[in-house]
């Protein structure tokens, strides 16, 4: 049977309604939560440490995603000097050796073990909540007098175990993911403004 026309444009309109509802449940049982998270990784870029991110699949992403923003930019209108995020995702060579020789529930910890220093954060981010490798990468983070940030849905033992726990009210993983993204932005943009003010500044310019 055909997935028609009139079918593709109601799964269009209810992905998008049920994400956006998602969202809006996200600010009003998130709200705090969220500005607390964005508050801790300014107070620590301001304290002079970094923060390291970690996920899966989708999350991974996320983190060098985010990682990207903070080291680059969020937006061509607010000129600053990049800001210390390392997503612990990137590095093949690493990622495989350490799977290969011991076991890929450990290549967030060990890499958390190596950079991580006291005052410094790690931001998890699992949908699930459950994500073995991003749970031992938060013990070994408060092993260290690290915090930690936890982005997840509405499940799972990441929320109990994170400083700061910013758990989006759905369990699909899709629509977790896409507000995963949002508060993201929202911590870049606050973070920004919370150490540089709210213009930025001009001495570093804006780029064509």
């Amino acid at each position: 049977m055909s997935f028609t026309s009139d079918k593709r444009i109601e799964a269009l309109r209810t992905h998008c309604t049920e994400s956006a509802d998602v969202k809006q449940r996200m600010v009003d049982e998130c709200g705090d939560a969220i500005l607390e998270a964005a508050d801790l990784v300014a107070d620590t870029f301001s304290s002079g440490g970094k923060l390291l991110l970690c996920g899966n699949g989708g999350s991974a992403a996320d983190c060098q995603h985010m990682a990207a923003e903070f080291t680059s930019r969020l937006t061509m209108d607010f000129a600053r000097p990049g800001l210390p995020a390392i997503a612990l995702t990137c590095d093949t060579s690493f990622l495989t050796a350490y799977s290969n020789d011991f076991d890929f529930s450990g290549v967030f910890a060990r890499q958390v073990q190596a950079l991580g220093r006291a005052g410094d954060v790690c931001l998890g981010i699992s949908t699930s909540g459950n994500s073995r490798n991003v749970i031992a990468a938060f013990e070994e983070a408060h092993s260290l007098g690290m915090k930690t940030i936890g982005l997840t849905g509405s499940g799972g033992k990441i929320k109990d175990l994170a400083t700061v726990a910013v758990a989006v009210p759905s369990t699909r993983t899709q629509y977790v993911q896409e507000a995963h993204l949002a508060i993201e932005h929202v911590i870049c943009y606050i973070v920004e403004r919370a150490i540089y003010g709210e213009h930025g500044l001009s001495e570093y310019g804006v780029a064509a």
